[in-house]
C-alpha cells in the first residue's frame, strides 16, 4: 500500500471515526511497532503495553499528522519513546532471569548476524537523521523497493538508493566502533530479514478496540505510558524550535555577538571549571579556544581535562590540542587517546575551550583549531592489537541490573564505581585505564551497577613507573567481582588520525 493510502486511513478516522480504517492501519504497522518494543525491553508483555500506548497515541493524534508524513517512521520513532520512558520507569528485571540471560550467553556458539547488531540496532538508529532513519524504516523493516521509499520521501528512485546506503554505512560504522565488524550487505540482510518479529495474534483486536477509545479502556500503567510519551513528544518538538529559531538569530548577528563575547568570556564561570549544561544550551553562541585558567596542569599526551558535552555542543577545562580534536572530530562523545594516532607535532599547551553553536558546533571547533594549531584528524580503520571484554562467569555476585534511575561514575585509587551503566560504558573507562582499544563483546543490552575494587599497586617491582601502576590486580577484580574477562585479540579499529592541515 503506498503512502498516501495511510494518510486517506487516517483522516477516515479521524474524520469519521471509522474503526475499520484504523484496524487497518493497526494490521498494517503492528508487527513493525511490536517488534521495536521487543528490542527495547526484552520483555513479551512489556512489548504488548507498549504497543497498544503507541496505538492509543497515534488515535489520539491522528487528525495533526502532516499529509506527508512517512507512517512507519513516525511509528518506529514514536515507539523508541515510549519504550524510553517505560524502561525508565519500569523495575528491571528479577536477578535470576538476568543470570540465566547470562549463563545462555556464555554456552552459545558463534552468534550470527542478527543476534550480534539486535541489540545494538535502535541505539544506532537513533544516531541518524530523521531521513535516513525513515529510508532505514522503509527500505528494511518494511521491505519496500526503492522507488517507494523515494516515493515516501519525496525524492527520485535514483536519490533514495544513495540516501539507503549512506545510512547503511553510518550504521556499519556503529557497530565497528562496538566491536561488530559487518559489512553493509550484512547488515541489510540481518535487519531486514529480523527487525520484524510477529506480534500476538490476539493483540491487534484488543489493541484497535482500546486505541479508538482513545485509551479510555485501558489500564492506568498503559495510559500513563501513553501521555508520558505524549510530554517527551512534545518536548521534543518544543526544543526543535527552539534551536531553529536561535539558529537564525546566530545567522543574523554573528560578527556583533562573536566580538562583544568574547571579551566577556575572560570572566565567565565555565573557564574557571564550573561546569553547568545550561552553558551549552543558553546564549551567547559562539566557538572560542583561549589558553586554560587552570592552576593545575594536564599531562602531555592530552588527556586529564575536563571536557563537558551535549547534543553536539562541548566545552573544556585544561585541555591539551589533541583532547580537543578527538572532540571535534567524533559525531557522539569523545574518542579516547588509546585511538587517536598523532602524525603531526601538536602543541604540548593547555587550553579552554567552548562551542555552543545550536547547529554545526563541532564543525565550528574543528575549524578553529585548523585556524589556530595548523592541524585536523581523519578516520582511518587500521588492524590493531585491542582488549576483548567478554562475560566469563555468569553467576558472579557482583554484576546487577540497576536499580537507579541517574547515571554517574566515579575512578578513584583502586576503585572504579558506575551507575546505572552500560558495558559499553566500562568497555570505555576500561580502555582509559589499559591504554588500549577495548571492545564490548559481553552482548549484555541491560544497565548495572558496576563496583570494582583492587589494589592498585599490587605487584609492582623496583624500576617501575610509580605514576603508572601494574593492571593484572584490575584483570583479576574484573573476574572476581563481575564475572567478566578482558581477552586479549587483534581487530580492525577505527583510528583518529591527526595530521598537519593542506
Amino acid at each position: 500500500m503506498s503512502e498516501p493510502d495511510d494518510i486517506a486511513l487516517l483522516r477516515q478516522y479521524a474524520t469519521g471515526h471509522s474503526e475499520s480504517a484504523f484496524a487497518t492501519l493497526v494490521e498494517k504497522y503492528l508487527n513493525l511497532v511490536y517488534s521495536t518494543a521487543l528490542r527495547s525491553t526484552g520483555h513479551t508483555q512489556a512489548a504488548g503495553e507498549i504497543t497498544q500506548a503507541v496505538f492509543i497515541i497515534l488515535a489520539r493524534k491522528a487528525d495533526q499528522l502532516p499529509r506527508r508524513v512517512v507512517l512507519s517512521g513516525w511509528l518506529y520513532q514514536t515507539t523508541r519513546l515510549t519504550a524510553a520512558n517505560f524502561l525508565r520507569t519500569e523495575i528491571r528485571r528479577q536477578k535470576r532471569e538476568q543470570e540465566a540471560y547470562m549463563q545462555s550467553l556464555v554456552n552459545e556458539r558463534e552468534p550470527e548476524v542478527w543476534p550480534q547488531i539486535a541489540p545494538l540496532l535502535d541505539a544506532a538508529m537513533e544516531r541518524l537523521g530523521e531521513k535516513d532513519r525513515h529510508a532505514i524504516v522503509l527500505r528494511f523493516f518494511e521491505n519496500r523497493n526503492l522507488r517507494d521509499v523515494g516515493l515516501a520521501l519525496g525524492a527520485s528512485e535514483d536519490a533514495a538508493k544513495m540516501r539507503v546506503n549512506r545510512a547503511l554505512e553510518k550504521l556499519r560504522k556503529f557497530f565497528t566502533k562496538r566491536g561488530v565488524t559487518l559489512s553493509v550487505v550484512a547488515i541489510a540482510g540481518a535487519v531486514s530479514t529480523g527487525s520484524v518479529q510477529a506480534a500476538p495474534s490476539a493483540l491487534a483486536k484488543s489493541i484497535t478496540a482500546v486505541a479508538v477509545a482513545k485509551g479510555a479502556a485501558a489500564s492506568g500503567s498503559t495510559l500513563t505510558l501513553a501521555k508520558g510519551a505524549l510530554k517527551i513528544m512534545a518536548w521534543t518538538k518544543a526544543k526543535t524550535a527552539i534551536f531553529v529559531g536561535a539558529s537564525l538569530l546566530v545567522a543574523a548577528g554573528t560578527t556583533t555577538v562573536t566580538v562583544k563575547e568574547i571579551h566577556k568570556h575572560q570572566n565567565e564561570n565555565w573557564q574557571l571549571g564550573q561546569m553547568n549544561a545550561k552553558f551549552l544550551i543558553e546564549p551567547p553562541y559562539r566557538t572560542v579556544i583561549l589558553p586554560t585558567r587552570s592552576a593545575e596542569r594536564s599531562r602531555k599526551d592530552g588527556s586529564g581535562g575536563m571536557v563537558w558535552m551535549k547534543d553536539g555542543r562541548a566545552f573544556g577545562i585544561n585541555a591539551a590540542v589533541g583532547e580537543m580534536l578527538r572532540v571535534a572530530e567524533v559525531d557522539y562523545g569523545a574518542v579516547s587517546q588509546s585511538r587517536t594516532i598523532l602524525n603531526a607535532e601538536i602543541p604540548t599547551n593547555h587550553y579552554d575551550f567552548f562551542s555552543n553553536l545550536p547547529t554545526g558546533s563541532k564543525d565550528a571547533l574543528r575549524r578553529e583549531i585548523k585556524k589556530k594549531f595548523g592541524v585536523v584528524g581523519r578516520f582511518e580503520t587500521i588492524e590493531t592489537k585491542i582488549l576483548f571484554l567478554k562475560v566469563r562467569d555468569a553467576s558472579a555476585s557482583g554484576l546487577k541490573p540497576s536499580q537507579s534511575n541517574n547515571s554517574s561514575t566515579s575512578d578513584g585509587n583502586g576503585s572504579i564505581t558506575m551507575m546505572n551503566s552500560t558495558t559499553d560504558a566500562l568497555a570505555l573507562e576500561l580502555e582509559n585505564h589499559f591504554k588500549i582499544p577495548v571492545i564490548n563483546r559481553t552482548a549484555l543490552a541491560n544497565n548495572f551497577d558496576f563496583k570494582i575494587r583492587w589494589r592498585e599497586y599490587e605487584g609492582k617491582a623496583e624500576g617501575d613507573d610509580p605514576d603508572h601502576p601494574r593492571l593484572d590486580s584490575l584483570k583479576r577484580a574484573l573476574i572476581d567481582q563481575l564475572g567478566l574477562e578482558l581477552v586479549p585479540g587483534t581487530a580492525p579499529v577505527e583510528m583518529l588520525v591527526v595530521e598537519k592541515a593542506n
